[in-house]
């Protein structure tokens, strides 16, 4: 169980990359707290929401993981799957080109991760 609340974390610190890409804080100091609940400010404030909440939740299930894994392990896999999924959201949802060295690299780190929890 230990290992899926490794994959969960990893994929709330994806979400939570993105959202700290898309804050901006410039547009924050523009909102006025009269029109605070309009969906222009909402739009602005998402990026913000997002990053609470995903970052709770990284915390939460990185936390449960590492009562299992050892730290050093859990660390290892834990930044080696959010970096593949931060890659893959990049290709795939942000049209970010690619080749075929990228894929071989990332391989190379799924090969580590399964190595690293075949010995934990």
């Amino acid at each position: 169980m230990s290992w899926i609340y490794l994959i969960v974390a990893s994929m709330f610190e994806v979400c939570w990359t993105f959202c700290l890409k898309f804050m901006n804080v410039k547009k924050v100091k523009t909102i006025e707290w009269s029109s605070f609940f309009r969906r222009e400010n909402m739009e602005i404030l998402a990026p913000f929401a997002g990053y609470v909440v995903f970052g709770i939740g990284n915390i939460i299930f990185f936390s449960m993981a590492m009562k299992h894994i050892p730290a050093s392990v859990a660390l290892a896999s834990w930044m080696g799957l959010s970096l593949i999924g931060v890659k893959i959201a990049e290709i795939y949802i942000f049209k970010q080109p690619s080749n075929f060295y990228q894929f071989i690299y990332m391989t190379l780190i799924l090969i580590g991760i399964v190595g690293l929890k075949r010995t934990a």
